[in-house]
């Protein structure tokens, strides 16, 4: 744009992307639009068609629905992953936007970069390791905190992943794994609220507490909305932990333990894949049903 177009351009209108800048854009689309297409979109669709046809490709109904829900083992696996989602969603949600606002006010620049450093490195380990790594930690002839665990009245590695002991376990290795990217995004979404309303606040009395509750907590609303919907997202599909855990303690976890394995056995087990995406259809109805509770109460969409 020349500098007579600038000059005569009305005030308040926004200059018109160039053709070259409108391709870029484009070029960086398609591999995303491709790649979402291959292996989400058609997959998803094609799990819709198996849900509601049989092994000879007719329709079926409900039919696969109704095997999946008489099944003895579904409603245990839904309690183990809602329980595991309950405690884990609620201790990301409370302590990583408590560990952020504290990094946050850390004033000694060198600190505050340390400590992000050190909280980010266990999502940098991959899940499968990061489990195995949890195998000597949960062992109490092994681990590092074998005090701990004797402490607390565990003498042995099955003792400790007793199913009834696993929802809290499952939940501290994906804190472990996952709290740290999100402590570093919350950090940078706390950086783009104005220093002037913050320096404002003090000069009023306002206290640290204060501060937190009334400025810094309502304006992360959407960002921890977002960090709420992507984690569902993730723990709705355990299947890792427990399937490791599984084959480390000679099935005192149980194979079926969560909603994805019971889908896996369905499909590699009993070559019943129609079953299968019954139950994957089940886990995104209700991932999208809780993503909406977070988006509505979150007003994650809502423009400022």
């Amino acid at each position: 744009m020349t500098i007579l177009q600038e000059v005569a351009r009305p005030a308040g209108a926004r200059p018109r992307p160039a053709a070259g800048h409108r391709g870029m854009r484009y070029l960086f689309v398609v591999p995303y639009t491709v790649l979402a297409a291959v292996f989400g979109v058609f997959p998803a669709l094609y799990a819709v068609v198996l849900a509601f046809t049989d092994g000879a490709g007719r329709f079926a109904g409900v039919d696969n629905f109704a095997k999946v829900f008489g099944d003895f083992r579904f409603l245990p696996a839904v309690g183990h992953v809602a329980t595991f989602l309950l405690i884990w969603l609620v201790a990301l949600v409370v302590l990583v936007t408590f560990l952020a606002i504290v990094v946050h006010a850390v004033r000694v620049r060198w600190l505050s970069r340390t400590l992000r450093l050190v909280f980010y490195l266990p999502g940098a380990v991959a899940g499968a390791s990061s489990v195995l790594l949890w195998l000597f930690v949960l062992d109490p002839t092994a681990s590092p905190v074998a005090g701990l665990l004797r402490a607390a009245g565990f003498t042995s590695f099955n003792q400790v992943i007793a199913p009834g002991n696993l929802p809290p376990i499952f939940a501290v290795i994906a804190f472990w794994t996952g709290a740290g990217g999100w402590i570093v995004i919350m950090y940078g979404a706390l950086n783009t609220i104005g220093s002037d309303m913050i320096e404002a606040a003090r000069l009023d009395g306002a206290s640290a507490l204060q501060i937190a509750l009334r400025i810094q907590l309502p304006l992360l609303r959407k960002w921890i909305s977002y960090m709420g919907i992507m984690s569902l997202a993730a723990g709705s599909q355990l299947f890792v932990e427990p399937q490791l855990l599984s084959q480390a303690s000679n099935a005192v976890v149980p194979n079926d333990y969560s909603l994805n394995q019971l889908a896996y056995l369905y499909a590699f087990q009993q070559n019943d894949f129609n079953a299968a995406a019954a139950v994957s259809l089940l886990l995104l109805i209700i991932a999208l049903a809780l993503s909406a509770v977070f988006v509505t109460r979150g007003g994650l969409f809502e423009r400022d």
